[in-house]
């Protein structure tokens, strides 16, 4: 149903109102509405990209070297992000839940064990197979293949080798959701409605309606027994930040919290890893379970590591060579360089150095052309597993003459409550104060990347595998290269059980007002090394349950 369909004025009334259509607004709705209760879903956009409706997400980056325009990683439609995400799924760790005194600002109010019964309804709904992340763990029961080694003989002292990341189709919530929640007699979707205001009551103790609008000009209300934010990480807090009649700094900003601690992650690709083991001994792509569900193994840093090194979580990956640079000779590589042009914003961002247009082109024509039935083939398969295939091939996946590849890093980025949003006194078409976005990083999440790199360095030496070769001096340049990590906008909500330091309680709801929760990552205290879409998803179902109790 179109916002535009309810008159101006018009109050709209439901058991529970969602605002956000993306992972966690949908699982949320879906998993209601399952059990029969009353639910609006309000989306701000349409079911496809939207000009118009994408530019009311775009704000200022205090420093554009360090962050994406936020307008860019996320999607004002139908489905949200998950229409673009690359869809790698695993689940937190029992240690990032943990208060780590060498971590600031660290600590769940629960522990892993109080998501352990949501991850597995989570990984059905990301479509990513059986929820089994252990290589070779399921393989007894069905639930995968046994799964090559990434270097055959390598067990590090520091580094595991045996945990999987698996990926979603990836899933568009929107789309794959969208059927059922339409014919749902439980479920209104109502697109294009822009939350401008959230109205309080004149006690500040809980949430009277909100202000909704289908364009310039053109109003409604909402009143709701319950509402849940579950806008993002970036629009979530904007409309907190925006709503100032009652809170005079924010809803909810009673200490100068909401917004800050923006985390996203850690990652790039850096050194040369030489692996001193036969060709055949090496396997650093994908494997298919049963079920065709693409997973592949990782080097995790054990958590005694991290106890012992007092660093955060990290993980690695063998990578190939840097695209642009011509010289590692593979026409593969070059393919996908002279292919840029056409590579979506989000991924070429991280395939390419920023310069990448001043790079000669000619070395790699040179290096296609030496190799035509190899480029073709790999066009080939870029085109009928990346763009054909429904359930589509993770990335580029390329062997390296020599067995030479790099080091792709993945690591958590620690809370820091001078990384922060904040609102400009630009405002959107509808009235709305864009955001400003000032993300930061510590000298203890460069500590973690680089010291979590040595440490590998001295297992791969220490079992003769594989010589790791990187200069330290380069680390901080590497893990900013990109800048902060595309869509995983974490913590600016976060959870606590003092409102001191968190905006939302152990079941997301919002310290001082007792009919308002928040979904999603901007809930999460701490970042993990994990990309946050499946916890984000058996959180949802995890507040889901709360409010059918307190509907009951």
């Amino acid at each position: 149903m179109e916002s535009n369909d309810i008159a101006p004025g018009q109050l709209v009334e439901a058991g529970t109102c969602i605002i956000g259509a993306g992972a966690a607004g949908i699982a949320l709705a879906r998993d209601l509405g399952r059990s029969g209760r009353d639910v609006l879903l309000l989306e701000a956009g349409g079911r496809r990209v939207e000009p118009a409706s994408q530019a009311r997400y775009a704000g200022s980056v205090t420093d554009a070297r360090l962050h994406s325009p936020p307008d860019r990683y996320r999607q004002r439609r139908f489905g949200g992000t998950s229409t673009i995400w690359g869809g790698r799924c695993m689940p937190f760790d029992p240690i990032d839940f943990e208060a780590r005194d060498w971590v600031p600002h660290s600590g769940w109010p629960f522990g892993r064990e109080a998501l352990d019964r949501y991850y597995p309804r989570a990984n059905e709904m990301c479509e990513a197979g059986a929820f089994e992340y252990r290589a070779n763990g399921g393989a007894a029961a069905g639930a995968g293949p046994v799964m090559r080694p990434m270097i055959e003989g390598f067990e590090g002292g520091h580094f595991s080798v045996d945990t999987l990341e698996r990926f979603s189709r990836p899933t568009d919530f929107g789309r794959r959701y969208g059927q059922w929640l339409g014919e749902s007699a439980a479920v209104r979707v109502l697109l294009h409605s822009n939350v401008r205001h959230v109205q309080l009551a004149a006690d500040g103790q809980s949430v009277d309606h909100l202000v909704v609008a289908s364009g310039p000009g053109r109003e409604y209300r909402v009143r709701a027994r319950q509402y849940v934010l579950a806008a993002g990480g970036l629009e979530s807090a904007r409309i907190l930040l925006a709503s100032r009649d009652v809170h005079p700094e924010g809803i909810g900003n009673h200490h100068d919290v909401l917004g800050r601690y923006y985390m996203c992650h850690l990652a790039g690709t850096i050194g040369a890893v030489q692996v001193l083991r036969p060709r055949e001994a090496v396997w650093h792509g994908y494997e298919r379970d049963a079920e065709g569900v693409y997973m592949r193994r990782r080097l995790a840093l054990r958590p005694q590591a991290q106890r012992e090194g007092r660093l955060g979580n990290f993980v690695a990956r063998l990578h190939h060579p840097r695209i642009g640079d011509a010289a590692h000779g593979s026409a593969m590589l070059s393919l996908l360089f002279l292919l840029r042009p056409i590579i979506p914003y989000e991924y070429a961002k991280r395939l390419y150095e920023a310069d990448a247009a001043q790079v000669p082109l000619w070395p790699h024509v040179r290096n296609t052309a030496g190799a035509p039935l190899e480029a073709a083939g790999f066009a080939w398969h870029l085109f009928s597993k990346r763009i054909l295939a429904s359930r589509k091939f993770p990335s580029i996946i390329v062997r390296s003459p020599g067995n030479r590849f790099s080091v792709d890093f993945h690591a958590e980025q620690e809370p820091n409550p001078a990384s922060r949003l904040k609102l400009s006194q630009e405002r959107d078409d509808l009235g709305v104060p864009r955001l400003e976005v000032d993300w930061r990083y510590t000298a203890g999440d460069v500590r973690t990347v680089s010291e979590s790199l040595r440490l590998l360095q001295g297992d791969f030496a220490a079992t003769g595998a594989a010589r790791l070769d990187f200069d330290p001096a380069s680390v901080e340049y590497e893990m900013t290269r990109y800048g902060a990590y595309g869509g995983h906008h974490i913590g600016t909500l976060r959870m606590g059980s003092d409102p001191r330091g968190s905006m939302v309680d152990a079941d997301c709801r919002l310290h001082g007002v007792a009919n308002l929760h928040v979904a999603g990552a901007a809930t999460f205290p701490t970042s993990s090394q994990a990309n946050p879409t499946l916890t984000v998803v058996a959180l949802a179902l995890r507040l889901a349950d709360h409010l059918k109790e307190l509907q009951t």
